[in-house]
């Protein structure tokens, strides 16, 4: 055991070096770049004042730089890729392809490196470097549908308040600006995107289609419509957002009851789930030879993948048994 612990206190070192080194060589070319961006920057704003320059300072649109730009280059320019990267804007994570992908790298690596010094398996170290890899990716979804939802929640308050400013007398962009100064993290700063696209020259309509872009929510693509459509065709705006408002309020009801009457299902579907690990760890204090003896003989090891295989299964069909649409 003092061995396994030392060779996996080695690769976590000799890892940790390795990725601090390239890290630093990797980030000297994006610190070259933006001295020369500043540089250039400053020779165009010449006789700035000093108010005006961070005005002049977030015409630079910020983007999340990786470890590797040529991979992000070149995953963006392929159609999963794409999907990624937006994902990861999505998230609010801050993470580039590149750095997403040499996380999962090392926390695969690392999870496969304990496996098999605790089972002595090679291919339980494979199977683990494969889920190990997947948790990063995992993590990435988890974020992004807890932003989304979190949106979501929020969004009837953006309209609301967009509603009483057009009520006031106030035009529809300075609306999107109190939206942006007065509500928090996601809802703000996606309509600070949508208002500043406009200021740089952006088309309401390109404007608006990006954010229902940024944020894929069917009320998002439903505010949009109605907002162009009112745009060419006139109306009282303030009162489609308020029936907008009211029905996203609606749907909410409507969804936290949905989960009250599949909590009994979702609940069948963790003990399911978390029942034979539960018992393979209890037997293990238990019955020690009996849990490694299905561990070490071939038809064990095919029992367990079998197992794990249906677990999975099981756990798919439940989740789409209880999933109904709103």
């Amino acid at each position: 055991m003092a061995v396994g612990f030392l060779v996996t206190l080695v690769f976590l070192l000799s890892a940790g070096a390795v990725i601090g080194v390239y890290l630093a060589l990797a980030g000297r070319p994006q610190a070259a770049l933006r001295r020369t961006v500043e540089h250039r920057l400053q020779e165009v704003r010449g006789g700035a004042s000093p108010e005006h320059q961070g005005d002049i300072d977030s015409l630079i649109r910020e983007q999340a730089t990786g470890p590797m730009p040529s991979l992000d280059d070149m995953a963006k320019r392929a159609v999963r890729g794409m999907d990624l990267d937006r994902w990861l804007a999505q998230s609010g994570l801050g993470l580039s392809i590149s750095g997403l992908l040499l996380i999962a790298l090392v926390v695969g690596a690392l999870t496969a490196v304990v496996a098999v010094v605790v089972s002595h398996l090679l291919w339980v170290g494979v199977l683990a470097f494969a889920v190990g890899a997947y948790l990063p990716f995992l993590f990435v979804r988890y974020k992004r549908g807890a932003r989304m939802h979190k949106f979501e929640e929020h969004f009837p308050e953006a309209l609301d308040l967009m509603s009483r400013a057009i009520r006031a007398g106030h035009a529809f962009g300075a609306g999107m600006k109190m939206v942006a100064d007065e509500l928090t993290e996601p809802v703000g700063p996606e309509f600070r995107k949508a208002f500043e696209e406009q200021n740089f020259g952006l088309s309401m309509k390109e404007s608006l289609n990006n954010l229902a872009d940024r944020m894929p929510i069917i009320d998002v693509r439903f505010f949009v419509t109605a907002v162009l459509i009112q745009r060419e065709t006139g109306g009282n705006l303030s009162e489609i957002l308020d029936n907008l408002a009211n029905v996203v309020r609606e749907r909410f009801k409507i969804q936290r009851q949905v989960r009250v009457h599949t909590a009994h299902g979702r609940f069948t579907g963790y003990v399911l789930l978390g029942l034979p690990g539960f018992l393979a760890l209890a037997l293990s204090f238990i019955n020690p030879e009996h849990m490694e003896l299905l561990f070490k003989d071939p038809m064990g090891q095919m029992m367990i993948a079998a197992s794990i295989a249906m677990q999975v299964v099981g756990w798919v069909w439940i989740k789409q048994v209880i999933k109904i649409e709103v």
